[in-house]
Formats: C-alpha cells, sequence, structure tokens
C-alpha cells in the first residue's frame, strides 16, 4: 500500500474515533440528563428504616446482626452489635417455622436500666427468606401502665363503694330487727344517713374526676374574680372547721382576676382547705393567702397538720391514695379531692405545687393563669355563677337521695308513731 494509502486510512480511523467518542458524549450527556433525580429506592429504605420508631434487626441464621437501626439500641435489645438472646430465638423460631414469632424484650435488670431504656419492649419476628430475619419491635410503655392505672382504678372504685353499701345492708337489717325500739330505729337511721352521704359524695367526686379527665381543656372561660373564689370555699368548709375548732386566716383581698370556670376553681380550692381541716389537730391553724407571680395566680392553702412524708408526696395527687387511711376514713374522706384538684388546674393550664414536712404541715399551692384581657372587662357578679347546692343538684345522684329520702321517712314515721319530736 502506497503512502497515500496509508494516511487516508490513518484519517479515516481518526474520523471514526471522533465521532464515536461524540456519540459517547452525547449519549452520556442524555443518560445524565433523563436519569431522576434524588435518592435512590435502596437509600429512602435505609432512610425509613432509621426514621421509624420501631426497633428493626435484620439476623442471619447464625443470629449474626446483618444491619439495625439506632432505635434498637435505645429499645435494648442490640447492645455492642449484638442481638438479645431473645431475639436470636425467636428470629430462629421463625425461620424454622416460616410463622411470625412474638417475643417479649423488656429489660430484665429494671432498676439498673431506669431512665435508659423502656420498661416493656414487645416484637415480633419475621422470616424474609434465604436464612434471614427480621425483629420488629415496639415501646408499649405508656401501654402497660395506663392498663395497670385501669385495673387499679377498678380494683378501688370496687373497694371503695364495697364499703358504704355493705354498711347499708347491714345497718338496714338492724333496724328491722329493732323495728320495736324507737331510740334504736332512730340510732341506726342515723348512721344509714352517714353511710348514704359518704356513698353520694363518692360517686359525686367520681363523675366529677371523669368529666375532668375526659376534657382537654374548657370549653369556654370566663373572667373570675380570685377573691369571690375564696368566700365561696370558705363558706363551704365553714361547718367543719368550726366542728374541729379551727380558725382559718385569709390575708387581704387582691382584686386579681383570672381566667376559668368559677365553679370548678371553687371545687378545687374547697376541697385544699376541707383536706388541711381533716388532716390537722383540733384547735390548730389553717390559712389561705394569694399573690400574683409572673403570669400566673397563686393561692396557697397551709396548714400545721401531720405533714407528708417524701415519699409520698407526689402520690398524694393519685386517685384513692391517703397518707392516713384510719383518719380519712373517720372524717368521710374519699381520697379523690387531691385528684380532682390536680386535673382542675391542669384544665385551666395551670397546676398543683406541694410543700411538707412530717410534722410540721404543709402547703398546697394551686396556680394558674392570670386574666388576660383588657382591664376594662367586668367581673361576673358571684350571683352569676352556679352555687354549690345548684352544682350538686344537678349530679345524677338519684339512687342516693332516695336513700336519704327513706331514711328521713323511716325516721319520721318512728317519731310520729310514737308521739316524739325529731
Amino acid at each position: 500500500m502506497t503512502v497515500l494509502g496509508y494516511a487516508a486510512l490513518l484519517l479515516g480511523v481518526l474520523m471514526l474515533g471522533l465521532v464515536g467518542g461524540f456519540w459517547l458524549a452525547h449519549a452520556r450527556h442524555r443518560y445524565d440528563r433523563n436519569r431522576p433525580q434524588g435518592p435512590t429506592v435502596a437509600e429512602l429504605l435505609q432512610r425509613l428504616v432509621h426514621s421509624t420508631n420501631n426497633g428493626v434487626v435484620v439476623l442471619n441464621r447464625f443470629g449474626d446482626v446483618v444491619v439495625h437501626n439506632p432505635r434498637a439500641d435505645e429499645l435494648g435489645f442490640i447492645t455492642d452489635n449484638r442481638a438479645d438472646a431473645r431475639a436470636r430465638e425467636a428470629a430462629e423460631q421463625a425461620l424454622e417455622s416460616g410463622e411470625p414469632v412474638t417475643v417479649d424484650l423488656s429489660p430484665r435488670e429494671r432498676t439498673a436500666l431506669a431512665g435508659r431504656t423502656p420498661s416493656a419492649v414487645h416484637g415480633e419476628a419475621r422470616p424474609l427468606g434465604d436464612g434471614f430475619a427480621v425483629v420488629d419491635a415496639a415501646d408499649e410503655s405508656d401501654a402497660v401502665r395506663l392498663e395497670a392505672t385501669r385495673r387499679d382504678f377498678v380494683a378501688n372504685v370496687s373497694h371503695e363503694l364495697k364499703t358504704p353499701v355493705g354498711a347499708l345492708a347491714l345497718l338496714a337489717e338492724t333496724v328491722l330487727d329493732a323495728a320495736d325500739d324507737p331510740e334504736e330505729v332512730r340510732h341506726f337511721a342515723t348512721k344509714i344517713l352517714h353511710e348514704s352521704t359518704r356513698l353520694g359524695t363518692l360517686v359525686s367526686e367520681l363523675i366529677a374526676l371523669s368529666r375532668l379527665q375526659g376534657a382537654e381543656s374548657l370549653p369556654e372561660l370566663n373572667t373570675v374574680d380570685v377573691d369571690g373564689v375564696v368566700e365561696e370555699a370558705l363558706e363551704r368548709c365553714r361547718v367543719s372547721a368550726e366542728s374541729a375548732g379551727i380558725d382559718i386566716t385569709v390575708d387581704e383581698s387582691s382584686d386579681l382576676l383570672l381566667d376559668g370556670d368559677r365553679t370548678l376553681l371553687v371545687t378545687a380550692l374547697s376541697n385544699l382547705v376541707d383536706n388541711a381541716v381533716s388532716y390537722s389537730p383540733d384547735g390548730s391553724p389553717v390559712s389561705i393567702s394569694r399573690r400574683l407571680n409572673g403570669d400566673f395566680v397563686e393561692i396557697a392553702v397551709t396548714d400545721r397538720g401531720i405533714g407528708i412524708e417524701p415519699e409520698d408526696q407526689q402520690r398524694v395527687f393519685e386517685r384513692f391514695f391517703r397518707v392516713d387511711p384510719a383518719r380519712s376514713r373517720a372524717t368521710g374522706g374519699t381520697g379523690l379531692g387531691l385528684a380532682i384538684v390536680k386535673h382542675v388546674a391542669a384544665n385551666h393550664g395551670g397546676e398543683v405545687a406541694l410543700w411538707s414536712r412530717p410534722g410540721t404541715g404543709s402547703t398546697f399551692t394551686l396556680r394558674v393563669p392570670r386574666h388576660s384581657a383588657s382591664e376594662s372587662e367586668t367581673v361576673p357578679a358571684a350571683e352569676d355563677a352556679p352555687t354549690a347546692d345548684a352544682a350538686s343538684a344537678a349530679e345524677p345522684g338519684g339512687a342516693v337521695a332516695a336513700v336519704h329520702s327513706m331514711v328521713e321517712s323511716v325516721d319520721g314515721f318512728r317519731a310520729v308513731e310514737t308521739g316524739g319530736v325529731r
């Protein structure tokens, strides 16, 4: 081949290379332009596993951890990249049976792990095929605590209702046996009246507590005069305080206003005052003070009573908890008063605080947000708010009212029959 032929061949190869390179560059540009932007499916799956609130771990047939998310470490069934023995066993069973296997992965040493891991972790192991299994676990601590609270509440209500109902039955039998003795009838009828009153109070407070717990917040807020709330609460507790010889002192009028439900606030404050009277020695003082602290109105009730042990101070707001059960039952207490106070404060966007020292006394402070409207608004008159009698009349206590009526009828009949005066 001549030199000219070689040159032509070389030129052709060069041209083909240039055209091929241009075509490849153009094709790559089109591929990059048409390729979907953003993460791949694998990356999205990884993000999903890492963001889920459940703990997820994939194990192979030997029980080794292939992949897991941080939540599995937080829930405590993955430690140092090793799965809990219960998770490995459940995964092995799932691989053998080909069916999901439930597993309890709750921490064995609750005290050592307190504050780091949940108290109840339940999961499920599922086979993935090819010798791999996934363990998916969730924190169910809140559900377990809620169920325990529900069981305790049902048990406590049953016990508390059983006592006065049983007493009413026994007293009624005694009245029947003593039908020919007017004095005995009157004596036991008075006891029936006392037990029916206690039963009515318990039912009313259970209904009130149920309503408070079911409400996220108060639907309507009215402007409430704090001084009026204090006066009405004092009026409700005056008889019990006078019977115990307890003098309740009150600071000067404050003219403070807050937004809320007057009836609920009076109920909460009267519960605090009644609690102070019940747990104070006869003749000891009880005081009520009010002040504005930042954006909150604080009403404090202080007594010089038996005080509360530190380990009981967080529990006094639990339903049916009593610091001194014998004293509370003797005074007719239901164990629901402070629970109602707690929920009234919470529904008003506030709280109730406690300071106490055994042998010295206690101070309960009801903190509620101050009135936030303009100063030109007028305070509703006290007569606009439902009275205590009207509020109690609205409670569905027909059965208890019937007991009262029957007792009074029996007592009155015996008095007329024997010519006595009630």
